[in-house]
């Protein structure tokens, strides 16, 4: 989806999308730390815990991602009368964009998903649930609230993770309400069948999904073609959207050639929550009565964006500007970014366990010395983060005539090394608001500096982070390069 499309689309969202969100309520919570020796009571890691952080997951995933895209989002679900069921409360309650319609199910627990991570990477999911269908009177005060919820708006998502909140009842209640106020009913669907989701406008499996419904390959655009032929032929939905990773969204509606809509290939970081958001932005935009094709392209930019963070993040417009500009640039020019930006792709990395370095400099005319102080630099951290001084910060440093090469170039050519993973400017006189801003695990300048003079060494310290200094190549120095050519023109 190109930028002229995205940006009405993501006003008209702000203006005029209300959506409801029904299904599974979960909590996903995060157990981060580090893993440096194995148990000698079993054959198993250690995990020394650092951070803890608690989000809502399954459909309150969803109504998450439409509150951060600028939806105003009303939440239906099902909790219980446990601890977690305050977690969920609270949680709803935090987010502005969020309407509580959450039904209380006495004796039933709060679906609780606990992920055990470091470096990056999963160790073990600890689960807290009963997948046994709700009681009747649970049910009844689900329909009510569907009801009431649906009055003014423009989808109702329903989330069924099998999670025992989507029964047959909640089913036609939602088809009644979505009949009743015009809006789209789209269902995001782990069923082994698709039949009892009557005539909805629009059903969205994920391709293993799909080919376990069918017991068909989904792995070519052909294969998926004649499969989606298959289901569309043994249930009623006017549509169904089937999500394919990295290979984007393929969609079939009655009496229509399949289309296939691709996105751009990303890093993936973890796939958690991206069929979420893109139920989210799919919702979101047929709410405000755009194209389907559109909607679809809406939803492959916001879960290709979505599968670049960790855990069940939220997307956020800025996000998706962001990320359609950067599918139009070069792999260096994607590198330069504004503070803001690498401030949150620094957040970003520390989730995913990564050490984020910083260090700075003019890097006027760049040489051998530079190349291998950026080296040793990226050697010592995960990601390497380069402040760049601005051309007049350079002239307040270096005098009159200086610098040589104007910023953009300058950042150009730092972010073709591969060494280097983003690059930044400050134009004060010093980078410690820009230190401030990204917080790096180890910020880093040469040897010829101590600790006590590099600028921001006690912020970073203040925070457990640590500061290094980075050898210096003898006989290279810009200011002598320069000097050099100046004496060949002469």
């Amino acid at each position: 989806m190109n930028l002229s499309a995205l940006q009405p689309l993501l006003q008209a969202i702000v203006h005029d999308a209300r959506v409801v969100c029904v299904g599974d309520l979960m909590i996903d919570r995060y157990v981060y730390g580090d893993v440096t020796r194995i148990s000698p009571e079993a054959p198993i890691p250690v995990l020394l815990r650092a951070s803890e952080q608690s989000m809502l997951g399954g459909v309150g995933n969803v109504a998450r991602n439409v509150a951060g895209l600028g939806g105003r989002a009303a939440l239906v679900g099902v909790i219980g009368d446990d601890a977690g069921a305050s977690e969920a409360l609270a949680l709803v309650g935090a987010d502005v964009g969020l309407e509580s319609h959450l039904v209380v199910a006495p004796g039933r627990p709060t679906t609780v998903k606990t992920r055990f991570v470091a470096g990056g990477q999963q160790l073990l999911r600890l689960d807290s649930e009963d997948s046994q269908p709700i009681r009747r009177d649970v049910e009844a005060g689900l329909i009510r609230a569907i009801e009431h919820a649906a009055e003014d708006a423009g989808a109702i998502l329903l989330s069924d993770y099998a999670k025992g909140a989507v029964t047959p009842a909640v089913i036609d209640a939602c088809l009644r309400a979505a009949k009743a106020c015009g809006a789209v009913l789209i269902v995001d669907a782990k069923a082994h069948s698709l039949v009892k989701y009557g005539e909805a406008d629009l059903i969205k499996p994920n391709a293993l999904e799909l080919s376990v419904l069918t017991r068909m390959p989904t792995d070519t655009d052909e294969q998926v073609e004649a499969a989606l032929a298959a289901v569309l032929g043994d249930c009623s939905a006017k549509a169904i959207l089937v999500t394919r990773g990295a290979k984007g969204m393929s969609m079939a509606v009655r009496g229509q050639p399949v289309r296939h809509v691709r996105g751009v290939p990303r890093r993936v970081f973890d796939v958690s929550g991206a069929g979420d958001t893109g139920l989210a932005a799919l919702g979101l935009a047929l709410a405000t009565k755009a194209d389907l094709h559109d909607a679809v392209a809406f939803a492959v930019l916001a879960s290709g964006v979505a599968v670049t963070k960790v855990g069940t993040a939220v997307v956020t417009p800025a996000e998706l500007i962001d990320a359609e500009l950067a599918a139009h640039l070069g792999p260096a020019e994607a590198k330069i970014v504004t503070v803001e930006q690498a401030r949150a792709e620094s957040e970003r990395w520390r989730a995913q366990g990564l050490k984020v370095g910083f260090t700075n400099g003019c890097f006027d005319v760049l040489h051998r010395g530079h190349v291998a102080y950026l080296t040793q630099a990226r050697a010592w951290c995960d990601r390497l983060v380069v402040g760049l001084n601005s051309d007049g910060s350079v002239r307040a440093l270096k005098g009159e005539g200086r610098p040589v090469n104007d910023l953009e170039s300058r950042a150009l050519v730092l972010a073709g090394l591969s060494h280097v993973d983003l690059v930044t400017s400050f134009s004060e006189a010093t980078p410690i608001e820009l230190i401030r801003a990204i917080r790096p695990d180890i910020l880093i300048k040469g040897a010829d500096y101590t600790v006590q003079t590099v600028v921001g060494a006690d912020l970073v310290q203040s925070y457990g982070g640590e500061v290094r200094l980075a050898d210096i190549v003898d006989g290279y120095s810009t200011s002598a390069a320069i000097a050099r050519m100046r004496e060949r023109q002469a």
